[in-house]
């Protein structure tokens, strides 16, 4: 039996400053064929070179992952400032439209760190360009030195909602994650229910109200040892099940059936 396929939405890269590249991150498909039991397919994230109707009739969920580039601040009416750093608008269209059109039909769809922010963009939200520059907030930032290890090093607790999405994903009420992201939400979009805090009161946890399918995201990076850590198994495995039950033609009323 063939593996659900997951697009993967990654960014451009200018690789040893001459060729340009799109890639999504050896640990996002290891994470998708390895915890999620689907297989990986990195898109590129172009409008111009894949459409979203093509994207959906081809593959049983998509991943939208982190990145360097952030989503660029028009898409949600605001002025670009050097706060806001880089940016991939060939990514910004696609993914953007691309998340409306499966929370619109209930394709599944799963967010991480840029992910998540585009979540909140596409659903009418907005972001702070800088968490850290917030009275009050951490530094959210991945430590700019170190091993890899120390960089993905669990570093704030998130709170989830009781009895809410999240809580019943993991089995638990608070969690430790890694966190290595520099922006994050201002406004939550009017369908997005932030289902779980950092202890500085950053929304790291969001699915989408209403939606008819798995369209749930988070702030920091669940693909990081996604086989053996407690918190990120259960993310991928949820999303590997609704994956699933999208590839055999079942459609979820709700978005708490598809967890």
């Amino acid at each position: 039996m063939s593996r659900p396929v997951i697009g993967i939405i990654g960014n451009s890269y200018l690789l040893n400053d001459q060729y340009r590249v799109h890639a999504g991150g050896l640990m996002n498909s290891q994470a998708v064929a390895e915890v999620s039991g689907c297989m990986p397919l990195v898109v590129p994230s172009d409008p111009s070179l894949v459409s979203v109707a093509e994207l959906m009739d081809c593959c049983d969920g998509f991943l939208l992952t982190g990145g360097r580039p952030n989503v660029h601040p028009e898409e949600y009416g605001e002025t670009e400032t050097p706060a806001h750093g880089d940016f991939d608008r060939a990514r910004d269209a696609l993914a953007l439209e691309l998340t409306r059109a499966c929370v619109a039909t209930g394709q599944p769809l799963f967010g991480i760190c840029r992910g998540f922010q585009e979540v909140n963009v596409a659903m009418g939200g907005s972001l702070y360009p800088e968490i850290r520059d917030l009275p009050g907030r951490m530094n959210h930032r991945m430590p700019p030195e170190g091993s890899i290890e120390e960089k993905f090093e669990l570093r704030h607790d998130v709170r989830f909602t009781k009895g809410g999405v999240f809580h019943r994903v993991m089995g638990s009420e608070v969690v430790r994650t890694n966190t290595l992201h520099g922006q994050g939400i201002k406004k939550a979009g009017p369908r997005i229910v932030v289902d779980g805090f950092a202890e500085d009161g950053t929304p790291e946890a969001i699915y989408v109200d209403g939606a008819p399918g798995f369209t749930l995201a988070v702030q920091w990076h669940p693909e990081y040892e996604a086989a053996n850590d407690p918190v990120s198994r259960p993310l991928f495995e949820a999303f590997g099940a609704a994956a699933r039950e999208w590839a055999s033609g079942a459609r979820p009323a709700a978005v708490a059936r598809a967890v």
